[in-house]
């Protein structure tokens, strides 16, 4: 067997306990789940009255914006019940709890990435997918690139924030600053980029990468624009491994915190 088939088994197995550990919790999976759902319908609310007023914002229709937050909330929500502990990774480093998984023979980081999975996220997959559902392309082209865009999104959202909290590993506990890194980047991927300019939007498409996010049911869903749609899966790559890289070149700096669990 291959190790790439190993390592797909593992995160299968993974996530599949991952899951089952919260659906022992029923109610509490469901009321968690279904708050996520209705705090997201609250957005489409307030985007809907906008728009009630104004049809068209900088070239941007109601149904641009729904498939905006479909991408971007279905996105974070892969990130998180995939890879949930990517949201927590700065207070695992800076607690000393690597060590758990320094002690076990799988690469450190996905084991750590995959260990955890945020319950209420998948409120937002459902939320992006019923969008979809109600505003998107429903042909298979149109399913396949929501897909893509999907799995674009879910990257950029994971290794975006494997750097930030790697930064744990130099800083020493980064774990506020993370989550303003995170505060910003959700600001950014929820808003349409064409309201910001100049600096603002070099940032969007820079520092803060969010604008490969929200952009993409205009520049890929709606009008195929290969130059932006290469660009964004270019530096979905790009962060997949320069976070991995980050990340292991931090490893090299961590002291450890002495913990005698071992996880299984």
């Amino acid at each position: 067997m291959s190790t790439a088939v190993k390592y797909w088994r593992f995160m299968l197995t993974c996530w599949k306990l991952n899951l089952a550990g919260a659906m022992e919790f029923r109610t509490s999976f469901l009321m968690q789940v279904g708050m996520m759902l209705i705090n997201n319908t609250v957005w489409i609310f307030f985007w809907g009255v906008y728009f009630t007023s104004f049809p068209i914002m900088n070239g941007w229709s109601f149904q641009d914006v729904m498939m905006m937050w479909a991408v971007s909330a279905a996105g974070y929500g892969l990130s998180a019940t995939l890879f949930g502990n990517v949201y927590r990774l700065a207070n695992i480093i800076a607690t000393g709890q690597l060590d758990t998984y320094l002690a076990q023979p799988k690469p450190v980081l996905l084991h750590v990435l995959i260990s955890r999975m945020q319950i209420a996220a998948i409120g937002d997959i459902l939320f992006g997918v019923i969008l979809f559902g109600l505003f998107g392309d429903l042909s298979i082209l149109g399913i396949v690139k929501f897909a893509v865009a999907l799995l674009v999104a879910m990257l950029i959202f994971t290794f975006f924030m494997v750097f930030a909290q790697s930064l744990a590993f130099y800083i020493g506990n980064a774990e506020g600053l993370a989550n303003q890194f995170f505060i910003t980047f959700i600001t950014f991927a929820t808003y349409p980029t064409d309201i910001f300019r100049g600096i603002g939007r070099m940032v969007l498409f820079t520092v803060i990468p969010a604008g490969f996010i929200s952009y993409l049911p205009v520049g890929f869903l709606r009008d195929l624009d290969w130059t932006f749609t290469l660009t964004a899966m270019g530096v979905a790559v790009l962060l997949t491994v320069g976070g991995t890289w980050f990340f292991y070149r931090g490893l090299k700096r961590y002291g450890s915190g002495n913990m005698m669990s071992v996880r299984m």
